[in-house]
């Protein structure tokens, strides 16, 4: 049977069908909640997961991340609060044309933006993904390794606002990585005789504790409050042709950007809706509407941020890397489905790489139709008492925890995980890159060290496609690097002339005083 025909097929399995529907109406509501990112909510449900299928499980992982990239732009269109980060840029225009009245107009625009622009990187990954993992079937102990590499370094420079913390965070996963028993050797690191650190940390229990019980510990301890006031009046709902006319270039330029970033390891939808948005705006012929009200600036920033979805997905299926956080928690879910994503996935599977095309189509789809109804009432869920939903997550958290090992020590780890989450929180250490050390450590050292063992540091040398990898990683650090250092520059240069400008009335009046 034909892989595709076989993948698609296996969507018709009622269990899918169930996950998918659970996974949607999961994905909206941790969408619409502030605070509460797909990722948390992936890593949560990926501990139910684990005695599934993989088609089972994938689909319930891949619909709660479509869902939430639905949901999440209701709060920030009706009260100006982004339900993920990857919707910040939906606030721009989105929150503006709500105060015009045209809050339901501006929900449907947002809809179909967002389905259109992972329908288009679902395409792109369709085609793409199959020759990018041919080509990487290529890849030796060099290339993998600086892949590794590449990934870690773009992860750990778009992650935080200080570079230092950054590789730090990063260097604190790779360290997590090494506890257990050594990849070639077999002999115990770092296991200070505990049990529970004699294999290796448990990838679940650390994700959960760094995004979940981390983010409800902080907000315990914060006693943060929302006061939000939803937009009362929607207005109407439909685009008439002049505004379907509208959407067509903003669609283009933010659907080819956001598919582009998310193929970058580690680059979010956050960061390609402002590139979206920005682009959009500087094309336009109408840039001065931007930020009061543009359905194109709306357009392009929310299709530049949803297509990021299958950019993501082609980098972490085609070549084992993944494109974002949430991609990372599922990669260490097919891990321990015992599915190795990379170029032999392809090769091996290929029925169940045509099951994520279906799913994530399909789940798009349905998001878009629920999208299209008038779902202000789930900004109402934004009135729940805040004890009512950390008590469930973390009820859930634990739950869902032990019941990856039926471990409490297990359970331990997460509840320390979690604590070391908060503290990065506070100190502004960046949870990602720990994640992606901790996911790609071993990756790295086992093939850092067998291509020591093959031709040492020299073979660097003569693989060029390391070499190119290595290059791009320099690059992007040290782009970073530069960008961030001229950015200071310029606001150190701006402090100076407001303060050499504030200084000039008084030397005036200093003269006046002395001339009479």
């Amino acid at each position: 049977m034909n892989p595709w025909v076989e993948g698609l097929t296996a969507l018709l399995d009622p269990t899918v069908l169930l996950g998918m529907a659970v996974g949607i109406g999961l994905g909206m509501l941790v969408g619409a909640f502030p605070g509460i990112t797909a990722t948390m909510a992936v890593a949560l449900a990926s501990g139910f997961t684990l005695t599934m299928s993989p088609v089972q499980g994938l689909a319930v992982l891949l619909s709660i991340y479509t869902g939430a990239n639905f949901g999440d732009r209701i709060p920030a269109i009706l009260v100006n609060t982004p339900g993920t980060p990857a919707a910040i840029s939906t606030t721009f225009d989105g929150y503006p044309l709500a105060k015009q009245g045209k809050a339901g107009l501006a929900l449907v625009i947002s809809g179909f933006a967002a389905a259109i622009g992972i329908l288009v990187s679902m395409v792109v990954f369709s085609v793409a993904a199959v020759p990018i993992a041919s080509f990487a079937l290529n890849f030796g102990p060099y290339e993998f390794f600086a892949l590794v590499v590449l990934g870690l370094t773009v992860m750990i420079s778009i992650s935080s606002k200080s570079l230092i913390k950054g590789i730090i965070a990063g260097l604190f996963g790779l360290f997590l990585a090494t506890i257990g028993h050594d990849p070639i050797t077999a002999d115990p690191r770092f296991t200070f005789g505990l049990d529970v650190l004699s294999d290796k940390l448990d990838f679940i229990a650390v994700v959960i504790g760094l995004f979940g019980i981390a983010e409800i510990f902080d907000q315990m301890l914060s006693h943060n409050k929302l006061h939000l006031k939803p937009v009362a009046s929607l207005g109407r709902w439909w685009p008439s042709k002049n505004e379907y006319k509208q959407m067509g270039k903003p669609l283009l330029i933010g659907s080819v950007i956001g598919t582009i970033v998310g193929i970058v390891p580690a680059a979010g939808g956050d960061i390609a809706g402002l590139i979206g948005w920005d682009r959009a705006k500087s094309l336009s012929k109408k840039p001065e509407e931007f930020g009061k009200g543009s359905f194109e600036g709306l357009v392009a920033a929310d299709s530049a941020s949803t297509s990021t979805l299958g950019g993501a997905l082609t980098t972490t299926m085609a070549l084992g890397i993944p494109g974002d956080s949430v991609n990372a928690v599922m990669l260490g879910s097919m891990l321990i489905w015992g599915l190795q994503p990379g170029p032999q996935l392809f090769a091996t599977q290929p029925a169940l790489v045509a099951s994520i095309a279906g799913i994530m189509v399909v789940s798009t789809l349905v998001s878009m139709g629920l999208n299209l109804f008038r779902v202000r009432g789930l900004v109402k869920i934004l009135d729940l008492p805040r004890n009512y939903l950390w008590a469930s997550v973390l009820i859930l958290c634990v739950i869902g925890t032990y019941a990856t090992t039926n471990d409490i020590n297990t359970v331990v780890v997460m509840l320390c995980a979690g604590a070391v989450g908060v503290l990065m929180k506070r100190t502004g250490f960046p949870a990602g890159p720990v994640v992606l050390g901790l996911l790609l450590g071993p990756l790295a050292e086992s093939n850092l060290r067998r291509a020591l063992v093959i031709d040492g540091f020299g073979g660097f040398f003569t693989a060029p496609i390391a070499m190119v990898l290595l290059v791009f990683a320099i690059l992007a650090f040290g782009g970073t690097l530069y960008s961030r250092i001229r950015a200071r520059r310029k606001e150190m240069a701006a402090v100076a002339a407001v303060a050499a400008d504030a200084s000039v009335p008084r030397e005036t009046t200093t003269t006046k005083s002395k001339g009479k």
